[in-house]
């Protein structure tokens, strides 16, 4: 055998292999969900660092715009499950954006998924926002936004104030830096220019964290992504 035939092989056995950061990841799925009128390509960012770290990932475009909360969330939900199951995930994780995390919410009142990994929101209008509730009656604004930019509202028997506590270790990431400062005004506290931060709030919620960013480009932020991935693997958002 040549002699460079034989250092190349003992290279290969004895010399330590590089391994994934998160070593756990080959067997677990995310789910990607963008918000109100956006398509996966918002969420591209998170998709790709969500790839390199050894997750299967699931990020496709559903049409916000043309139905009910009710209709999105089992269609876009069934058809990331699909995904993952084939082959099947051991575990299955969420990553949502605005809408998105109402979606989950709504899933979760009455399905199970037995593989429910950990979840994290960005900018979920969880008690509605007042954004909705100002423009809920205008032409431009329902034909925009459709059926479930209604349903979003503050009122108390809007879809997520109606909605139970759901399961699964959950983080939520929120801004308090406008990115819509005309709407602002009509927001009460901080806010991230569509939602306040007390709204994105969830009772059964595990970790809680505030960033200098606005709704409209939070996904896009390294330190929310570097965030995703922490609690991914962690339950909880690092603090350091």
């Amino acid at each position: 055998m040549p002699r460079t035939v034989v250092i190349m092989i003992w290279l290969a056995l004895c010399l330590p292999q590089a391994q994934p950061v998160y070593s756990q990841t080959h067997e677990e799925c995310v789910i990607v969900l963008h918000g109100m009128g956006r398509t996966r390509m918002s969420m591209g960012l998170i998709e790709d660092a969500l790839t390199e770290e050894g997750y299967r990932v699931w990020n496709a475009s559903y049409p916000s715009r043309s139905a009910p909360i009710e209709t999105l969330a089992v269609d876009a939900i069934n058809k990331g499950l699909a995904f993952c199951r084939q082959p099947l995930s051991r575990k299955i994780h969420f990553v949502t954006h605005s809408l998105g995390g109402i979606l989950i919410r709504y899933y979760l009142q009455d399905h199970d998924i037995n593989e429910l990994g950990r979840i994290v929101m960005l900018s979920p209008p969880n008690h509605g926002s007042e954004v909705v509730d100002a423009l809920h009656d205008n032409f431009f604004y329902q034909a925009a936004m459709g059926p479930a930019g209604l349903q979003i509202g503050t009122d108390e028997h809007s879809l997520p104030n109606e909605l139970h506590s759901i399961p699964g270790d959950i983080g939520v990431i929120t801004g308090n830096s406008t990115s819509d400062p005309w709407f602002s005004p009509i927001i009460p506290g901080e806010d991230d220019g569509k939602v306040s931060v007390e709204r994105a709030k969830l009772e059964e919620m595990d970790d809680f964290l505030v960033v200098e960013n606005g709704h409209t480009f939070i996904m896009r932020d390294d330190v929310v992504i570097h965030q995703i991935l922490y609690f991914l693997k962690s339950g909880k958002f690092d603090r350091h």
